[in-house]
């Protein structure tokens, strides 16, 4: 068979990242011609059909799949021994990149990076916020290291290292009226304003479920990318929010909001996991830095005091 050399494999992986052509040539540098011939080759070279055309892009097919995870896997293989081998020469510098979904950013910061910074000065970072999806796919996609998201889908390309339960719950103001009940459901709230991440977020890909198996309907009269404007958005007196309480732990503190964990089934057993990429293995920079994450950021301390880690 066929090896895939160097090039074969950044061109093939920018095509699928960038889903065309001509926005992997833009990103590579390179003329569309170029990577348009390179694919063909590597097509002609496995006897094999790689990519569907379109008009509107390139998609992977059922064999461009599979060597795409083989890509990945010699992305990664390559990685690993590159640790390796500057660990033999005396080389300490070491990279780690994190994905990480914005209501954890305070958790890792103050509790994860701050206990770790100290003992391996040696390590730089790369953090990136984002939806959960973004996490995941910046997982499966080999774009980072180690991902921390709320409730993310089930899928095999990625492996959560360890997981807790967060219940999701309808963040509002002092003094709303449903601070008064002693059950809150959702659709309790959908009477009353509403604050929303878009479609994407593991707190309204949930919501979603659960309104569309309930039969209700999800109307926002803000929708964010920002976590930080759905608590504004509740501290101002505006309306609702749905956050996991730990999101929120600044201003419950302050008694600038009030929470109240929802009772619908589904939103009670809601996630936050640690993830890294299924069958990857890990540099010891990687494995040492998720390891040290798994003990210390308050997400997951109940888990780390004796419950059982998902794998």
């Amino acid at each position: 068979m066929t090896t895939l050399d160097r090039r074969d494999i950044r061109i093939y992986l920018a095509v699928h990242r960038y889903g065309s052509i001509r926005a992997a040539s833009d990103q590579l540098g390179l003329a569309p011609s170029v990577v348009s011939r390179q694919i063909a080759d590597l097509e002609a070279q496995l006897g094999v059909t790689l990519f569907e055309r379109s008009s509107k892009g390139v998609r992977l097919t059922d064999a461009g799949n599979l060597v795409l995870e083989h890509a990945r896997h010699v992305v990664e293989e390559a990685g690993f021994l590159q640790e390796q081998l500057a660990d033999l020469r005396g080389i300490q510098q070491r990279n780690i990149r994190i994905h990480c979904g914005e209501g954890f950013l305070a958790d890792f910061i103050r509790n994860g990076l701050a206990g770790f910074i100290a003992d391996s000065p040696h390590v730089r970072y790369e953090l990136l916020i984002g939806s959960t999806d973004t996490v995941v796919a910046a997982l499966a996609n080999g774009e980072s290291d180690i991902g921390i998201a709320y409730n993310p889908p089930v899928t095999g390309s990625v492996r959560s290292i360890v997981s807790a339960v967060h219940p999701l719950c309808v963040v509002m103001p002092p003094g709303h009226p449903l601070a008064d009940l002693r059950q809150v459901r959702l659709a309790d709230c959908l009477a009353h304003p509403l604050a929303l991440l878009p479609r994407g977020h593991g707190t309204t890909d949930l919501l979603a479920r659960v309104a569309s198996d309930s039969g209700l309907a999800l109307a926002p009269q803000l929708m964010t990318t920002s976590i930080d404007a759905l608590r504004r958005f509740v501290t101002a007196g505006l309306g609702l929010a749905f956050l996991p309480r730990a999101s929120v732990a600044m201003d419950l503190a302050e008694g600038a909001a009030v929470v109240r964990e929802l009772a619908d089934l589904a939103l009670l057993g809601a996630t936050a996991h640690l993830m890294v990429r299924a069958r990857r293995r890990l540099p010891a920079s990687v494995a040492q830095l998720a390891g040290h994450l798994e003990r210390s950021m308050a997400s997951f301390a109940d888990v780390a005091q004796g419950a059982t880690p998902r794998s």
